[in-house]
């Protein structure tokens, strides 16, 4: 079969699932690095853990999990207990990701401790061909990178469009971020070099942002919302679009996107000829009864 790409329809394996959560555990890693000179070093703290990633910033932040375990052995218990007595200080629960085809060992290791699911989330994906490297164009729209004179525009553009999703019948997200955490977050990696930022227009008017982050041939697609007025106008096709070209002439061979279940935003990468390649298990620990936070220092 072919997709909408041109390229067939991808067959994912347990080594390809592996790239993806790898290239998702950097985005954990730079998003908290990216908060360390607003937070204060010494508050954030990055950890490596079995082949993936464990961060947290401040409360609040959606950079606040493990990502990218179960591809490298299961965790070992103390540098996981580590872990969660960090979070533990600092008042949080302890939140894992771990996709279906990672080794099954490592969810029984996590229930063993008392980890409960709480969700799931799909990731997406389609191969990158010479053929996408050439794109399509809308003349009702034009996506342009995002100057530093835009940065404001491209915040108010995304925040707005996360604090409006669409209705859709499938499961509600686990969580919730509030316009001031969305804000701090999104200001934060405008000065992380790993995250590019597209703005689209409709004639004078800001219709949509996105992002687009690149690592190992992947392009990873993130941040994209469009605003209420500018909807079913095809802003995050052309979006989509864009980046995709962008990612294929830099020689990605894969683009991946992680949505919540039956969302409309599966609904529009499937159009687009995204596969779902698999799902990963949300996983919570939650902090004791009666814990206070500690001033991390």
């Amino acid at each position: 079969m072919i997709s909408a790409t041109g390229a067939p329809d991808l067959f994912v394996t347990a080594s390809l699932a592996g790239r993806i959560e790898r290239a998702e555990a950097t985005v954990i890693e730079a998003g908290a690095t990216a908060a360390m000179p607003r937070v204060g070093r010494d508050r954030v703290f990055v950890r490596q853990l079995a082949g993936g990633i464990a961060a947290f910033t401040e409360s609040g932040s959606p950079f606040n999990k493990i990502a990218g375990v179960g591809f490298a052995g299961i965790p070992e218990e103390s540098a996981l207990g580590d872990i969660e007595r960090e979070f533990v200080r600092r008042g949080a629960d302890v939140q894992i990701e771990v996709s279906t085809l990672a080794d099954p060992a490592v969810a029984r290791f996590l229930t063993r401790r008392g980890y409960e699911l709480v969700n799931f989330e799909n990731v997406l994906g389609v191969a990158l061909t010479a053929e996408t490297a050439g794109g399509t164009s809308d003349e009702a729209l034009r996506i342009l990178p995002v100057e530093r004179k835009d940065d404001r525009a491209w915040l108010d553009t995304v925040i707005t469009g996360f604090q409006h999703p669409d209705t859709f019948d499938g499961p509600a997200s686990h969580e919730s971020f509030s316009r001031d955490d969305l804000e701090r977050v999104f200001t934060d990696t405008l000065a992380a070099p790993s995250f590019e930022r597209y703005l689209a227009w409709r004639g004078d008017a800001v219709a949509g942002g996105a992002s687009l982050r690149v690592f190992d041939g992947i392009a990873q697609l993130c941040g994209a919302a469009t605003l209420p007025a500018h909807r079913r106008r095809g802003v995050q096709t052309a979006l989509l679009r864009h980046r995709l070209a962008t990612a294929a002439r830099r020689g990605c061979d894969l683009a991946v996107v992680t949505t919540q279940p039956a969302s409309k935003s599966q609904q529009n990468v499937q159009r687009f000829g995204f596969t779902l390649l698999y799902a990963r298990a949300i996983l919570v620990k939650a902090k004791p009864p009666g814990s206070v936070t500690a001033d991390v220092t």
